[in-house]
This record gives structure tokens, C-alpha cells and sequence, in this order.
């Protein structure tokens, strides 16, 4: 599975509507690529009245508002085409701004099982080679573009303008333009969405080779990660090659079509002149405007492989928008019980993971699933979460499906609990923004972590995280847990939340993780036993299906799956 690409009438509806909201900032923009676009054609056309004056003997006095007129269009030339590409590159940057937020904002709501069958790279890729091929098109290409555009408009307009027969003589090599596009952009388009396919692919394997650049060192298996990158790397550069050399084929054909086209526009001007139905002057200006044509025309074909490269990459971007995305709820609850009815899931429908789960937490109670690696516990908190969809049956809070309830009334914590780049005061606060600093030092207490987060070189505004100072897994742990008791959620789920506290730790964060949910709604998927022992009620788990439940003492006593479970943990410590 990968990542849907937009359509062609995707990515079309969504620039349009882009620009539609965008209407007087457009507006501006092409105004300003018209007044400059006008000022680069009069002075040509002004030119072709000097011939004339010249061959007519005129008084050098008659030249003096020519030589005005050329002056003054110079300036404002200059100005508005410095305008204009200023307000071309902030009108695209905003686009891209909005449309980098949106895939950013839908990428972090998808199900993590999305992500997983899709890949991560190739998300990374489309948020960052993607994202910078548009920039680089917004920025320097899009500016030239369009005022090559209006700059070609506006020339055959005067062409026509001079007169009707010079402006049919330039547009006699729009055909030969025509056919060098027809032959091209088929045969380019292709190679460009395979060629953003294969980065794609090559940023997926550098992604996976680093994540699990341990697990390479250990198995010694760096030749082959290494041969599989070369692979992908050379598939992009053969690529980026090919195109390259489609694309130098197409130059010739423009170069082609441009010599036609000068050379109909001075034979036809010559017999023009002999017939007496234009001037030399006005030959001569149109020769001049279609010779200035070569540079505008050129940038705007030559500009297809730039241009090409960012629709292939706006694609894979508006592509990501159109998967879907369940609205977020808007139910706020204070206090709720947690209850699944009758939840299947499978993650290969042909393997079932879950089958007729049915379970209830009471408002403020206790409750630890416990069970063999692959029994669904995960999957269980995944879906209370309201992280997965069941296949069938639904997860409730407080009688409401979690996916209708507000963000913060339920909160997950995981054993891959991130500690976020930063100082460690806003780490905390990621669960609320608003808190002061007395109540996020008040939750670091609750959980056991102010003395050691007060004791770091910088107290609670030490930089953490990536490139900051290093904390162990039993204090992100604790972190996590501080942003719990700060959010202060209607149902807490911990997803074997100490496991990566090792035995030293793990007896610390289990009061850390006990006083964090004391008097919540909890549900505890339990690595460590002991902490599931301390639990007011206790869920057996075993391939999918509920085995056994009760307290500790009624399932030890029972002589069940958990009794043995429990003997086997007593054994091991």
C-alpha cells in the first residue's frame, strides 16, 4: 500500500480553489505582471516609430519624446517587475504554506495502521523533496513564467496592433510551438511521477536503515541496506537522466520553431513594405517584439521540466488530502466509564485479531489487561482510544462512541512515550498550553519527577530532547505521565506504559503511574504483573478473546491462565 497521488482534476480543483480564496491578492499580482509586461512592449513599438522618423528626415527635436517615453517605461518596468516577483513568490509560498499544514494536520489524524502499510518515508519525502521542489517553482519559476506569459500576450497584441498581416506572419510558428509541446509533455510526464516515486521509495529505505541502524550493525546486513539504497538511488538518478535527455531533444525543436518564425516575419515584412501596406518602421518592430519573444516563449517551455516536476510533487501532496479522515468529536466529559461491546478487528481480514470483545471499566475504577505477546492487548487500548476502528461492535465513554468525544477526554500513553525537543517546562504543557508554571511543577509531584527535573542544570526550562540534555526512559516515562495528570482526561489508557523502565525503575514509575490515574477511569494494558496485581480488576486476554476476570487474589485462586501467569512471573523474579 502507498500513499494516493491527486489526479490531474484534483490537483486542478484544489489550486483553483486556492486562488479563488486568494482573489484580490491575485488580482494585485496580475496587475502587476500586466503594467510591467505593457512597459517591456512599448518601448519596442516606439521603436519602430523612430525607424520611420529617421527614413522621413525628421527634426531631431521629434525624437525627444520617444527618448521620454522609452525612459519612463524603463522605470516603471522595473518596478513592477520587481513587484511582480515579489508578489508571485508570497501568493505561491502562502499556497504551499496551507497546503504543507494540510497534509502535515491530515497525516498526524490518519490510523498509525496507514502509516504503517504506506510507509513513513514516503510521507517524509512528499513533506520534504516534495514540499521543495514546489518552493523552488514558486520562487523562481512561477515569477518568470508569468510574465513570460502576459510579456508574449502583450507582444502579439502590438504585433496585431502594428498591423494585422505582421501579427498572422508571427503567430505562422505557433504550430511548430504547438507540436514540440504535443511531442513532449506525453512523453515527460510519466518519467517525472516515476521519478518522484522513486525518491519516495529511496527516502523510505535510508528511513528504515537508520531507524533500525542497530538492528543492521548486529545482523551485519549494512552490505545489503547499502546495495538496496544504491538500487533505489540509481533508479532516480537514471530517471532524472532520461528526462533530461527528452528534454534536450525539445529544445531543439523550439530553437526550430523560433527560426521559422523570424525568418516568415522578415520575408513577409520585406513584401509587406514593397506593397506599400506597412512601414519599415513597423517591420522592423515587429521583427524586434517576436525576436524578444524568444526569450519569454523559451522560459516558459524550458521551464516544463521545473514546472512538471512540481505538478508530479503538488500531486503526491494534494494526494494525501484526499484521503479520509474521521472529523474530530466535540463531547466533553468529566467523569465516564469505559465500555466495549461486542469489538472485532482484524489487521489482515483474514486473520482476526479480536473476536466478540466485550468489557466495561466503572467511572473511577481500575482495570489491567494482561495476557500472552499477541493476545490484542494492545489492539484493545488502541480501540478504547478510539486509535482503531473496530470491525465490528463500538468502544463507548460515558455511553458516547469515543470517535465522537472531544479531544482530551481520553488519553493514551505508551511504552514509545517521545520527549518532545525543547525545555522541559513546555514539554509538559503539550497537554495544556494555558497551564502555569505552578501547575505543571504540581504534576511533575504528583508523579515524582519534580526533584530530578528541578535538579537538571537549567531546572524545569532545560532544553530536553533531541540535542538537549539526555533523560532516561523511566523519566520520559514520568514526563508523559506529568502530561496526563496536567490534562486531566475522563479515561487514562496505559499501554504497558513501565515497560521501558527496566527492573531498577520499574517499581518507581509503577507509584508514578498509579498516582497519575488515582480516581480516573483507567485502563492498563500490564507488561510487569505486579502492577496489574494492584489493579481493581483484572482482564485475561488470550488469542483475541476474554479468558478469565476478577481480582488478583479470585483469578490466583482460581487456578487459571492467570495463576499461571503469575507463578511463572513469580519464578522469573
Amino acid at each position: 500500500m502507498t500513499l494516493p497521488v491527486a489526479t490531474p482534476a484534483q490537483t486542478g480543483g484544489w489550486l483553483l480553489a486556492q486562488l479563488r480564496s486568494r482573489r484580490l491578492e491575485l488580482a494585485i499580482t496580475l496587475s502587476a505582471g500586466l503594467v510591467a509586461a505593457t512597459a517591456s512592449v512599448v518601448p519596442v513599438t516606439a521603436l519602430g516609430r523612430l525607424v520611420d522618423l529617421v527614413r522621413g528626415g525628421a527634426h531631431p527635436a521629434a525624437l525627444v519624446p520617444i527618448a521620454l517615453v522609452v525612459t519612463v517605461a524603463a522605470l516603471i518596468g522595473g518596478v513592477a517587475s520587481g513587484a511582480t516577483t515579489t508578489l508571485v513568490s508570497r501568493l505561491g509560498e502562502r499556497i504551499l504554506a496551507t497546503l504543507r499544514e494540510e497534509t502535515v494536520g491530515i497525516a498526524l489524524r490518519l490510523p498509525a495502521t496507514v502509516l504503517d502499510r504506506a510507509g513513513r518515508g514516503d510521507l517524509l519525502s512528499r513533506v520534504g523533496a516534495d514540499v521543495a521542489a514546489i518552493g523552488t517553482a514558486a520562487t523562481e519559476v512561477l515569477p518568470t513564467v508569468i510574465s513570460a506569459v502576459l510579456l508574449a500576450t502583450l507582444s502579439v497584441t502590438a504585433m496585431f496592433g502594428l498591423d494585422w498581416r505582421l501579427g498572422l506572419a508571427g503567430l505562422a510558428a505557433m504550430p511548430l510551438y504547438l507540436a514540440a509541446l504535443r511531442w513532449y509533455l506525453p512523453r515527460s510526464a510519466p518519467i517525472y511521477a516515476r521519478e518522484r516515486a522513486a525518491i519516495g521509495a529511496r527516502s523510505q529505505l535510508l528511513m528504515e536503515s537508520l531507524q533500525g541502524v542497530r538492528t543492521v550493525h548486529a545482523y551485519r546486513i549494512e552490505d545489503r541496506h547499502l546495495t538496496a539504497i544504491d538500487a533505489a538511488s540509481a533508479r532516480a538518478r537514471d530517471l532524472s537522466i532520461g528526462v533530461f535527455t527528452l528534454f534536450t531533444r525539445f529544445v531543439g525543436r523550439i530553437n526550430r520553431a523560433e527560426l521559422a518564425g523570424l525568418a516568415t516575419i522578415l520575408t513577409a515584412g520585406f513584401w509587406f513594405v514593397r506593397a506599400g501596406w506597412v512601414t519599415v518602421g513597423e517591420t522592423a518592430a515587429a521583427a524586434v517584439l517576436f525576436h524578444r519573444l524568444f526569450n519569454p516563449i523559451g522560459m516558459i517551455l524550458f521551464t516544463f521540466d521545473e514546472i512538471q516536476e512540481a505538478g508530479a510533487s503538488l500531486a503526491r501532496l494534494v494526494g494525501v488530502g484526499t484521503l479520509p479522515v474521521a472529523p474530530a468529536g466535540d463531547i466533553r466529559l468529566d467523569k465516564a466509564d469505559l465500555e466495549l461491546d461486542h469489538v472485532c478487528f482484524a489487521y489482515d481480514e483474514r486473520v482476526p485479531v479480536l473476536r466478540e470483545i466485550t468489557l466495561r471499566v466503572a467511572p473511577g475504577e481500575r482495570v489491567a489487561l494482561v495476557g500472552s505477546t499477541g493476545a490484542g492487548k494492545t489492539t484493545v487500548a488502541s480501540i478504547a482510544a478510539g486509535i482503531l476502528r473496530p470491525q465490528c461492535g463500538t468502544a463507548y465513554a460515558g455511553g458516547i462512541p469515543v470517535e465522537d468525544l472531544a479531544p482530551g477526554v481520553i488519553a493514551v500513553i505508551s511504552q514509545e512515550t517521545h520527549v518532545f525537543a525543547g525545555p522541559l517546562v513546555e514539554d509538559v504543557r503539550l497537554a495544556r498550553p494555558s497551564a502555569s508554571l505552578l501547575e505543571v511543577r504540581q504534576a511533575l509531584a504528583t508523579v515524582g519527577a519534580l526533584d530530578w527535573a528541578v535538579a537538571l542544570p537549567d531546572g524545569l526550562h532545560t532544553l530536553v530532547g533531541e540535542g538537549g540534555y539526555p533523560l532516561t526512559a523511566a523519566q520520559g516515562q514520568q514526563l508523559a505521565l506529568a502530561r496526563l495528570v496536567l490534562l486531566d482526561p475522563a479515561v487514562a489508557i496505559l499501554d504497558e506504559a513501565t515497560a521501558e523502565a527496566g527492573s531498577a525503575g520499574a517499581r518507581a514509575l509503577e507509584e508514578s503511574a498509579l498516582a497519575a490515574t488515582r480516581g480516573r477511569t483507567t485502563l492498563l494494558v500490564a507488561h510487569r504483573l505486579t502492577q496489574a496485581a494492584t489493579a481493581d480488576r483484572i482482564v485475561v486476554l488470550e488469542h483475541g478473546t476474554v479468558l478469565e476476570e476478577g481480582t488478583h487474589t479470585e483469578l490466583v485462586g482460581a487456578g487459571g491462565r492467570y495463576a499461571e501467569l503469575w507463578e511463572a512471573w513469580q519464578s522469573r523474579s
